[in-house]
């Protein structure tokens, strides 16, 4: 693995974060896994233990909560150079309560919580990137959550719009009404 391959969107992404030289970047991606999945393929499932985090090179993998009336809720879509886990189960290293499914086809990069704390404690800039990874997740989890509150439906699809343009060709309408916190017949109207 190198920056000039198809990695170079990972050194970019990190490097945004918390620059990095190409020759520290080989020596962070050796504590990262290549891995690939098929469409349907599942990451994660509730009550297991969660031991990777995946950044998105190719495909859609979503994280959704089945409730006790069996409804779906979807937490977050990650597309490619987006992170996903069930992060709270991955941090803590306890059982994860939402699935981690693949919508498509899907290559990512993986490291494990043990490589994670390894590759912190080698180069410490990586500890700073993820410091800075997780203070902008928790930002953009606030903002979703503040827009559910207090947004009507076709303020969130149009967020939505602005945000992921490309999502709404690749999921299902159920997914997407999931997502939003909608009907599909409510969704309907939305997108006309």
């Amino acid at each position: 693995m190198n920056p000039t391959t198809e990695f170079q969107a990972f050194y970019k992404h990190i490097s945004k974060f918390s620059p990095v030289t190409e020759k520290e970047f080989e020596n962070i991606l050796f504590y990262f896994s290549e891995v690939t999945f098929k469409k349907g393929d599942t990451l994660v499932k509730p009550g297991e233990k969660v031991q990777h985090t995946y950044w998105v090179i190719k495909g859609l993998i979503v994280s959704n909560y089945i409730d006790n009336a069996g409804k779906e809720h979807i937490i977050q879509f990650a597309n490619e150079g987006c992170w996903i886990t069930d992060q709270q189960a991955f941090y803590n290293q306890s059982t994860a309560i939402f699935d981690l499914v693949c919508l498509e086809p899907t290559t990512a990069i993986s490291i494990s919580f043990e490589n994670r704390e390894k590759l912190c404690a080698a180069i410490p800039k990586m500890e700073h990137f993820f410091r800075k990874k997780a203070n902008d997740s928790f930002i953009k989890q606030q903002k979703r959550l503040l827009t559910y509150m207090s947004n009507d439906a076709t303020e969130r699809f149009n967020l939505l719009l602005k945000e992921y343009p490309d999502l709404i060709q690749r999921i299902s309408k159920k997914k997407l009404a999931s997502y939003l916190g909608v009907s599909r017949e409510t969704l309907s109207r939305l997108k006309n």
